[in-house]
């Protein structure tokens, strides 16, 4: 939802099947395949192909940086981390996120995991509306605040 929302405000377009279909999509993100290959190498080291996690590692260093390697590497981290603290306690989305989040999680597959039947319905209407007002939830969200003096 944050990479979906951050594009569009940003105005990039992306390929936001990458999140599902890993290293094999290209997403439009600088780097993007390099990248959900290291993913993929983090979150399952059983992986036997050619290019090791360390291999991985040393591209981004070269291609990016050592600082965008420490980055990604949070970032798979900390998700992993809130993914495990919400699915363990049940934390659901709430209300908004559901509303807002409901096509780009059907579009995704996100549905049908387990932890997808402690998120709120969203009625087809809300869907509709949600849908017509999300560019200008996205405006207003991206709209610089006005300088008053």
């Amino acid at each position: 939802m944050l990479l979906s929302l951050n594009s569009e405000m940003n105005g990039k377009d992306i390929n936001l099947q990458a999140i599902t279909e890993g290293s094999d999509v290209d997403s439009g993100v600088a780097h993007g395949q390099l990248l959900s290959r290291l993913v993929e190498l983090t979150l399952d080291n059983t992986d036997n192909s050619d290019d090791s996690i360390a291999t991985v590692r040393n591209q981004i260093v070269d291609a990016m940086s050592a600082e965008a390697l420490v980055d990604a590497s949070a970032i798979i981290g900390n998700f992993q981390r809130m993914v495990r603290i919400a699915d363990g306690t049940g934390i659901p989305l709430d209300k908004p996120v559901a509303i807002l989040s409901a096509g780009l999680r059907k579009k995704l597959g996100f549905n049908k995991f387990g932890s997808a039947n402690l998120t709120p319905k969203v009625s087809a209407m809300t869907h509709w509306i949600a849908t017509k007002l999300r560019p200008f939830i996205i405006k207003k969200m991206t709209a610089k605040p006005s300088q008053s003096s």
